[in-house]
């Protein structure tokens, strides 16, 4: 989202040449971050966050693909604590 010159945001995304150094700055880091998490994966997780443009959406996929939502988490839990009764 970007804010137009009323202060309202807008969907129409500012040119590259009107950046600030802070701007730059974050698009810098966050392609140098989706490049990263992008190498760092199989094509299997590759595939799960190739249509990612936001490194933080992409780390998040990655994240509920590896551990599992808060749900499978409990029953992972609840599944290991009733073996060990057993």
């Amino acid at each position: 989202m970007a804010l137009d010159e009323d202060g309202n945001t807008t969907n129409v995304l500012k040119p590259k040449e009107e950046w600030t150094a802070a701007e730059d700055k974050l698009a810098l880091g966050n392609s140098t971050t989706l490049n990263a998490l992008f190498n760092g994966v199989d094509n299997n997780m590759f595939r799960l966050i190739k249509q990612c443009t936001v490194a933080k959406d992409a780390w998040e996929i990655l994240k509920t693909a590896h551990e599992g939502t808060t749900k499978v988490k409990v029953l992972k839990s609840n599944f290991l604590l009733l073996n060990l009764r057993i």
